[in-house]
């Protein structure tokens, strides 16, 4: 579809040069006067490729907009990954976690990922661990990955630091994924306010 409309639209700028120019040479005899000087010709083929390039912009724009499904829309729009935690690193004990935590916080998320894999495995009940390699899998792209860890997450106590956002991601992970049901209950029970603004999207 974006190669059809890139070829139709560089079409349609092609034939209205071609006008233009017929026009332009139509016009000379009946009136030198007005003969535009080269600088008004570059000009004016300069101004044609921005319209066209914008024509573009807009034509794949429609595209996207029209062909992408409802729910990655709202993905797309409502996901940010979680910023972090300082990254001090005045702990020895934790070094592995922070310097995953470096890693994340600089978009290496592959690489975070791989380093707090290792420290889940010894841990498998920590809930923070768990938190940011669910949120790491999903700023990855890989929302079924996400989707165990944020889980194991959401289970936490309710004094768990980031409980609500857990129940956010996870609804950002199903939303994804297309499970519309699994995504408003676990958007329904954080009280982000994204996750508000998206269940109202849904009533709309």
């Amino acid at each position: 579809q974006v190669e059809d409309v890139r070829t139709m639209l560089f079409g349609i700028e092609a034939q209205s040069l071609k006008e233009e120019l017929d026009g332009f040479h139509e016009e000379v005899p009946k009136a030198k006067t007005t003969k535009k000087s080269p600088q008004q010709k570059v000009r004016f083929l300069r101004y044609s490729r921005i319209a066209a390039a914008a024509a573009i912009v807009i034509a794949l724009g429609s595209i996207w907009f029209f062909s992408t499904p409802q729910n990655e829309k709202l993905y797309a729009k409502y996901f940010k990954p979680d910023p972090g935690l300082p990254t001090t690193m005045s702990s020895t004990n934790n070094f592995d976690f922070y310097d995953g935590m470096v890693k994340y916080k600089h978009g290496d998320y592959a690489i975070a990922i791989s380093k707090w894999k290792t420290l889940v495995e010894e841990k498998p009940e920590n809930d923070t661990l768990n938190y940011f390699l669910g949120v790491a899998y999903l700023a990855n792209k890989k929302e079924a990955e996400a989707i165990p860890y944020l889980e194991h997450a959401a289970e936490a106590e309710d004094n768990f630091t980031f409980l609500n956002d857990a129940y956010f991601y996870l609804g950002l992970a199903y939303l994804k994924q297309g499970d519309i049901e699994l995504a408003k209950k676990n958007l329904s029970l954080s009280n982000v306010e994204k996750a508000k603004e998206i269940l109202l999207k849904f009533t709309d």
